[in-house]
C-alpha cells in the first residue's frame, strides 16, 4: 500500500496547520498517511526526532513518500543519512526547509540554543542523494524565518524541483494555512492516487 509519512514542524503536532486536511485527502485516495507525534516538540532534539522517524519507518521502499515541514525537513534528511543505500523512497516533499535561519526566528532567548545543533551538525548530502528519488521543495517568498536563498541551495544539493509561493509565510495556521492543494498536487503527480485517478491528465509543475 502507498504510504505518506509527514514530520511536523517545531512546536507542532499531528493536528497542526494543514496536516489533518492532507491526511483526509490522502486517505480519500486509498493511501495511508502517518503523522508521528515527535517528542518534546517545543524543544526538538535531533536524536529523539530521527529515532522516532526510524521507528515509524524501519524499512523504506518506493511506495513510501516523505513530507517534512520546517524542522521536520531536517529530520527527514538526517533520517535518510542513516537509511541503507539500497533502500528507495517514492518521493520527498520539503516544505520551508532550512539550513540557516533568519534572526527573527528566535522569539525567545532559549530558542537559539535549541536551534544550534540543527544548524551546526553537518548533513551528509551525498548519502541522501544516493537514494534515487523525486524531491520537491516548497518555499514562500515572505517566509519570516527561512531565507529565500535556501531554494537555490536545496536545488543544488538535492537536484530538487523548486516551487516558490507568495503570501504563505511559514506555511502554518498563523498564515491561514489549513489546506495545501499545491503539496497534494505534487503527491498526486508522483502516483499517490489510485491508478484510475493517475490516468487523468495532470497540470505539470515546472522547475522554477
Amino acid at each position: 500500500m502507498t504510504k505518506v509519512v509527514l514530520v511536523h514542524r517545531w512546536g507542532g503536532s499531528p493536528e497542526s496547520d494543514w496536516y489533518p486536511w492532507l491526511k483526509s485527502e490522502i486517505e480519500k485516495r486509498g493511501a495511508k498517511m502517518i503523522i508521528p507525534q515527535m517528542p518534546n516538540p517545543d524543544y526538538p532534539q535531533i536524536e529523539p526526532w530521527v529515532s522516532t522517524l526510524q521507528k515509524t519507518i524501519p524499512h523504506l521502499d518506493e511506495h513510501t513518500y516523505l513530507v517534512g515541514h520546517s524542522i521536520g525537513c531536517q529530520t527527514i534528511l538526517r533520517y535518510l543519512e542513516r537509511v541503507h543505500e539500497t533502500e528507495e523512497v517514492g518521493g520527498v516533499v520539503l516544505v520551508a526547509p532550512w539550513t540557516k535561519l533568519k534572526p527573527e526566528s528566535y522569539e525567545k532567548p532559549e530558542e537559539k540554543a535549541i536551534a544550534k545543533p540543527w544548524l551546526e551538525t553537518p548533513i551528509d548530502w551525498k548519502k541522501i542523494f544516493c537514494h534515487d528519488h523525486n524531491t520537491t521543495c516548497i518555499f514562500s517568498e515572505d517566509d519570516p524565518y527561512v531565507y529565500i536563498e535556501e531554494a537555490e541551495f536545496f536545488r543544488n544539493k538535492l537536484n530538487a524541483d523548486i516551487i516558490l509561493e507568495k503570501d504563505m509565510g511559514h506555511f502554518t495556521i498563523y498564515d491561514q494555512m489549513t489546506t495545501f492543494p499545491q503539496l497534494l498536487h505534487v503527491l498526486d503527480r508522483w502516483g499517490v492516487t489510485p491508478y484510475e485517478e493517475r490516468k487523468r491528465p495532470k497540470e505539470s509543475i515546472s522547475k522554477g
